[in-house]
């Protein structure tokens, strides 16, 4: 497999023209053929891109792109990644930042708050037509920077129009969400179906506590994508979903007299009774015994 570690490389064997800056490239494509590669490979770059597909293959995290027209695409370092025979309906263009060109900068850890660097591609970003415009002059206020002559500010004026771009994209994403109500409340109950599921079967006591990458996996959906679309239809992550089930199986089980608190907790995949009682005591006001006392009195 390829992995690109300068983008000068990359340019070169794609056919692009050589970067303006050796750590952040743009590459602006038209209806014609727009390919990087031909097979799989990883960078050390994060990737930001507007396609409109008709036709060829992309694909990252090895799942295929779904060719919905106006997407925005977010590729994060050492994902792998093909792009293969794409032809576009109108424009697009590709964002390359090397990580180094994110050092010193805030963008640098701000930029791993954005979870949709690791969606899947059938996850990607779909924009309406004034999003679109939105992103567009975001990207021709990079391309003016990057093509003239660049000097002590351009990175500063570069970073601070990415990270506007990233910012909206997030909003774009709530509002996909929002329009997509009816997908996310389906995808809550199934959401709610696999954990009770996993309880049923038994898997607390061979597997451990259900994860969310292992719900999320069951549900084909990434887990970043998976907690961002409960937040938004619920105010809660997946793993704060996970935490509301069990402790209201817990609960549950406190109510009985066969069982003490250090047992229900083993049961139910805590491996630490110290956290699972921080945990009944957060979602539930007291702790497990004086529920249980409560309870039983």
């Amino acid at each position: 497999m390829k992995h690109y570690k300068i983008l000068s490389e990359l340019h070169k064997e794609n056919g692009f023209p050589p970067p303006e800056n050796p750590l952040f490239s743009i590459y602006e494509c038209n209806s014609q053929l727009c390919t990087i590669g031909n097979r799989e490979f990883t960078t050390d770059f994060y990737v930001i891109g507007l396609k409109k597909v008709i036709a060829g293959v992309i694909k990252y995290g090895r799942t295929k792109y779904d060719h919905e027209c106006g997407s925005m695409l977010f590729f994060k370092p050492r994902q792998v990644i093909e792009m293969r025979d794409l032809e576009l309906e109108e424009e697009a263009f590709l964002i390359f930042i090397h990580e180094d060109f994110l050092n010193g900068h805030a963008l640098h850890q701000d930029i791993k708050k954005y979870h949709y660097f690791d969606y899947e591609i059938n996850e990607a970003l779909h924009l309406t037509p004034r999003e679109e415009k939105t992103i567009w002059e975001l990207y021709h206020k990079i391309e003016n920077e990057y093509c003239d002559n660049q000097d002590e500010y351009s990175r500063e004026i570069i970073l601070a129009n990415v990270d506007t771009m990233l910012k909206y994209a997030q909003r774009f994403y709530k509002r996909q969400f929002i329009n997509r109500m009816d997908i996310s409340a389906r995808t809550v109950t199934k959401f709610n179906e696999e954990l009770a599921h996993y309880v049923e079967s038994g898997f607390l006591d061979t597997k451990g506590l259900p994860s969310v990458n292992a719900i999320a996996e069951k549900l084909n959906i990434s887990p970043g994508y998976l907690s961002n679309l409960l937040k938004v239809e619920s105010g809660k992550t997946a793993l704060e979903h996970i935490h509301i089930y069990l402790i209201s199986e817990a609960k549950n089980r406190l109510i009985g007299k066969d069982q003490n608190v250090s047992e229900i907790a083993y049961a139910l995949g805590f491996e630490n009774l110290s956290y699972f009682s921080r945990l009944f005591k957060k979602e539930v006001g007291v702790s497990p015994n004086s529920f249980k006392k409560q309870m039983t009195n």
